[in-house]
């Protein structure tokens, strides 16, 4: 049954990645990259790591897609259509992809996957402990380091989108004071 369930989830993954990256308009993009985040999820979900499962959903399929939909909100308008890429651009990207998955699958199939007998899985609350531990090999200086990286980035796409929107108001206020 496993085995039937992973197939649907690899099947729903790649054909919404497929149409998240052709779709032309952003929005919709958008939501198919969320059924992909989706079905990441449910690949960790199966395997029984629900921790990363369901740090997919709340930071990914929740987190980034609301704030690529706001920035898509507050830079341009929602219903925007991507324009296409020239055909050497896409060939390009199309060989670049051949050539992450030729190495990916190498690495796959060249690795030793040991099992380990007997080995001691980690909780929920030794990731929790170590992430918020201030110990040598605790998290919370790079953790804290990130979220101010993540707060500026914030800032500076707002920033940047409200100045393009400022020296366009501008623009037309100069014509308009022109033209009388």
């Amino acid at each position: 049954m496993e085995k039937y369930i992973f197939y649907v989830l690899a099947v729903i993954m790649i054909v919404f990645a497929f149409a998240s990256v052709t779709s032309r308009k952003m929005l919709r993009s958008v939501i198919y990259l969320l059924f992909v985040l989706c079905g990441i999820a449910g690949l960790y979900f199966l395997i029984d790591y629900n921790f990363l499962a369901a740090i997919q959903l709340t930071v990914y399929a929740g987190g980034i897609i609301v704030l690529i939909i706001f920035s898509v909100l507050l830079v341009h308008h929602i219903e925007m259509e991507l324009e296409v890429a020239k055909r050497f651009k896409q060939i390009l990207t199309g060989l670049a992809c051949l050539a992450g998955l030729g190495v990916f699958l190498y690495t796959i199939y060249n690795h030793d996957f040991n099992v380990i007998e007997n080995s001691k899985t980690t909780t929920t609350a030794e990731i929790g402990s170590k992430l918020l531990s201030y110990e040598a090999g605790g998290f919370i200086l790079p953790f804290e380091v990130i979220s101010i990286l993540l707060l500026a980035a914030m800032v500076g796409a707002i920033i940047i989108a409200k100045g393009k929107k400022l020296e366009s108001r501008s623009k037309v206020l100069e014509e308009g004071s022109e033209k009388e």
